[in-house]
């Protein structure tokens, strides 16, 4: 990697299909930039970055995170459920129906 130039990686995953898509680029490149420049949205057209919430290994970021050398930006697809209804109704099933019954 040439001098002033970091790598970093953008992530995505689909239930049928992940990818991780490597750059190099010049310091100071922002989360969009770096999801613009590397060309998931066209292999991924489904991707909304005024949907689609972004983060840096797990911590979710704003499209103007400015990255740091080996950052890995990840695009997380919309829940289907909220979390926390999907484990009342998952508890309440257990509830109604006991194991061994």
């Amino acid at each position: 990697m040439t001098e002033g130039r970091i790598g970093i990686e953008v992530a995505y995953a689909r239930l049928d299909e992940q990818a991780i898509f490597p750059l190099e680029a010049g310091k100071g490149l922002t989360a969009q930039e770096a999801i613009e420049r590397s060309g998931i949205l066209e292999r991924f057209p489904e991707i909304d970055l005024s949907v689609n919430k972004i983060g840096v290994f797990g911590k979710v970021v704003r499209l103007d995170h400015v990255l740091e050398p080996g950052d890995r930006v990840e695009i997380y697809r919309p829940l289907i459920a909220d979390p926390k209804e999907a484990r009342r109704r998952r508890a309440s099933a257990k509830i109604s129906c006991p194991q061994g019954s």
